[in-house]
């Protein structure tokens, strides 16, 4: 299919046959998954994926893209945009395709992957995140300065909110570089591909409550946080102990956990 890449979506199609290899190799998809694709483009992975898989869902804003994909047998199109996407509510392309009434496969955990659009690749991180516990694992290509940020340890220029939210609820791993020549057209920027896994039994808490938290903590990431987080926990009578003469960035994760769930 001959397709004109839309810079407003964000579009840069994946050409390197060693490494689509490579990324399908480490999804290491098995024909019982409930798989989803988020922006399938011209199928560098989806292909490969439906050869493996069977069937496949994906979800395409390109109208284009979706009606070539929705000619495609096995293939399960949502045309949306994904942040408007009822994610838990989506059901496996299997069972919408064979018609298998189960509810046991109903409630299948999801597997997500997808070329991310590098221009709102961190809104659908957090858009996927209250629907963690529903998803087995998820393998995204991103921009390598937003993985960076992802996985960054504490006291280092990276580690900031995205961190935090994330880390919180999953175990991550950066575990491959994508130069830009590997894409058509090349983006401006380095990529990679990280591997996300659900906590089984992540600390329990209000979410809403933590991102708001950690929101505060580095909106003045320079300064000590008794100058941003202290003010924000006086307003809401908190007497307990939390050391403010640091910076947002030296807090460990479980430590804004524990705090979040004395709140």
């Amino acid at each position: 299919m001959k397709h004109i890449p839309r810079k407003r979506f964000g579009q840069h199609f994946l050409v390197d046959g060693a490494l689509i290899e490579t990324i399908v190799s480490q999804i290491d998809p098995k024909p019982s998954d409930h798989m989803i694709e988020i922006g399938p483009g011209l199928g560098a992975l989806t292909q490969p994926l439906l050869d493996l898989l069977g069937a496949i869902t994906v979800i395409e804003l390109d109208r284009d893209l979706a009606a070539y994909w929705r000619s495609r047998a096995l293939v399960q199109v949502i045309e949306s945009d994904v942040l408007k996407v009822d994610i838990p509510g989506i059901k496996p392309a299997r069972n919408a395709i064979e018609n298998i009434a189960n509810a046991k496969l109903k409630e299948q955990p999801m597997r997500v992957v997808g070329n991310l659009p590098y221009n709102i690749s961190t809104p659908i991180l957090f858009h996927l995140l209250p629907f963690a516990h529903r998803i087995a694992d998820q393998h995204f290509m991103l921009q390598k300065e937003v993985i960076d940020r992802m996985v960054a340890k504490p006291s280092t220029s990276d580690y900031g909110r995205l961190s935090v939210m994330l880390q919180w609820r999953y175990e991550m791993t950066n575990f491959l570089h994508v130069p830009p020549e590997a894409f058509d057209p090349p983006p401006r920027v380095q990529s990679a591909v990280v591997r996300m896994i659900p906590r089984q039994q992540p600390a329990a808490l209000d979410p809403e409550l933590l991102e708001a938290l950690v929101k505060v903590a580095f909106s003045q990431r320079r300064k000590l946080l008794r100058h941003s987080l202290g003010r924000w926990l006086d307003e809401r009578g908190f007497t307990g102990s939390f050391d403010m003469q640091r910076r947002a960035e030296e807090v460990p994760v479980a430590e804004y956990v524990a705090l979040t769930q004395i709140l």
